[in-house]
């Protein structure tokens, strides 16, 4: 998953306005980070993502978000 792929994916599935402060506040667990700092840390833009959707339980028909393929098919 590319960058753009993710921020794509995070806006469409929460919305352009709380994705960026989902973004800058929501803390992972995973990465003992919020998401911005996970990936300006280096984190794979796909990890940050599923642990995301793993946090607001997204239901797993919507975590590849438009444009973006299952990587299971």
């Amino acid at each position: 998953m590319k960058h753009s792929e993710f921020n794509r994916a995070v806006a469409e599935q929460f919305g352009e306005r709380y994705a960026t402060v989902l973004l800058r506040d929501h803390w992972l667990v995973r990465f003992s980070a919020t998401p911005a700092e996970a990936l300006a840390s280096g984190a794979d833009p796909c990890e940050v993502w599923l642990a995301l959707c793993d946090d607001f339980d997204v239901p797993a028909a919507d975590r590849y978000g438009r444009g973006l393929l299952n990587p299971e098919r």
